[in-house]
């Protein structure tokens, strides 16, 4: 789950890294007062979860509140990159000498947190990764050492930064690990962390990813999703604890347990076709949830066959089948479904799928052969 610039700096703020001084406006008026009230030239930028905001007109700087109304009104009747934007971030305009780029991320290759720093920050960080992939400059962090301060000054003296900032930038790094561990983050960046004219270093911009496996221990930030940055199907899969994701393909995919989800895909992909969906219903799934997650599928104009794959143990293949078949009986299913069930009930769950557009298969690789065969037989 990403949270919104100002989301993200409100939460380095509690860390006791230093950020601009500003506030969240949902009106032009609300931006106004609060320029009045920081008394400097402010920065009006929307806060929406894309890149690009500023080179898309949505980061402006304002010289006075009646100029900082006007900006307001603009950018809060943008669209950038299909997103609407109903907030703005007014923040004090800060001088600045210099642009470093700091981050804490999950390094898959070494499977382990990975502090990053760049004495080239600022808006085009990606092309410097890729153009000048020498300058961007990482330390992986021991998961039981944890960050170590020799590691914090390597990247310091990589990143050519004047020594009497040092301390400023020891702090601000092992906050920012305390952050990453804390809110069980996937990404904690800021970008930049600028040498101010007073010189001190502060957060001018940041994100936070927070992994979605974890968000139970923090009820409080899962309050703070944009619904507007989620596809609308997966946040109504989240309602019935199913892991969904919209794919490009035109196999819907309905499975138990998330190695086998992916097993199912690759061998879709094997035999020549695209799956449309991951979709785990998880252990145990009642008739409900089926039927929930069989709409979610039914409901993407994309899908043109259906695969079913369950594996019973703890979840019932005759509980997984009346599901399928409510949904068959309340909606129009103009696609053809693959099924394979094996384990527990699974006679009695393919006694109850006995339905023409149903094809009940023994293996899985006759599962992913058939729904492909099928699908693409529908788009010839």
């Amino acid at each position: 789950m990403k949270l919104h610039e100002y989301q993200s700096k409100q939460i380095l703020s509690r860390y006791g890294i230093q950020i601009p001084r500003g506030r969240v406006a949902l009106t032009a008026n609300e931006a106004k007062q609060i320029s009045e009230e920081l008394g400097t030239d402010v920065i009006i930028k929307s806060q929406v979860l894309i890149g690009g905001r500023g080179k898309a007109g949505g980061i402006r700087l304002a010289k006075n509140p009646r100029e900082a109304e006007d900006l307001a009104t603009s950018i809060l009747s943008m669209d950038i990159k299909g997103l609407p934007v109903r907030k703005v971030l007014v923040d004090e305009a800060i001088n600045f000498s210099r642009e470093i780029y700091l981050a804490i991320a999950n390094n898959r290759i070494t499977a382990t947190p990975s502090i990053i720093a760049s004495a080239s920050g600022g808006m085009n960080i990606e092309e410097v990764a890729q153009s000048s992939p020498e300058k961007i400059i990482a330390e992986d962090i021991h998961p039981l050492l944890g960050l170590r301060d020799y590691q914090i000054r390597d990247l310091a003296s990589s990143i050519d930064l004047p020594h009497s900032f040092w301390k400023q930038f020891m702090q601000i790094s092992r906050a920012l690990w305390q952050l990453f561990r804390d809110q069980d983050a996937s990404l904690a960046e800021i970008n930049p962390l600028v040498i101010s004219s007073d010189n001190e270093l502060l957060a001018l911009d940041a994100k936070i990813t927070i992994d979605d496996n974890a968000l139970f221990r923090h009820p409080e930030l899962n309050e703070l999703r944009d619904p507007d940055a989620e596809d609308p199907t997966e946040t109504e899969a989240r309602k019935y604890g199913l892991s969904y994701i919209k794919l490009d393909g035109k196999i819907g995919c309905l499975v138990n347990g998330a190695g086998l989800a992916m097993a199912i895909m690759d061998m879709i992909e094997y035999y020549g076709g695209q799956p449309a969906n991951f979709l785990d219903i998880g252990g145990g799934a009642s008739s409900e949830k089926v039927a929930a997650a069989m709409r979610i599928i039914l409901n993407d104009p994309s899908v043109n066959c259906i695969l079913i794959n369950i594996f019973g143990g703890i979840t019932r293949c005759d509980e997984v089948a009346r599901g399928v078949t409510q949904v068959l009986a309340e909606m129009d299913h103009p696609v053809s479904i693959i099924a394979r069930l094996v384990g527990t009930n699974a006679q009695a769950g393919k006694d109850t799928l006995q339905h023409e557009d149903i094809h009940s298969v023994e293996t899985l690789t006759e599962a992913a052969k058939k729904a492909v065969e099928i699908s693409a037989g529908r788009t010839a």
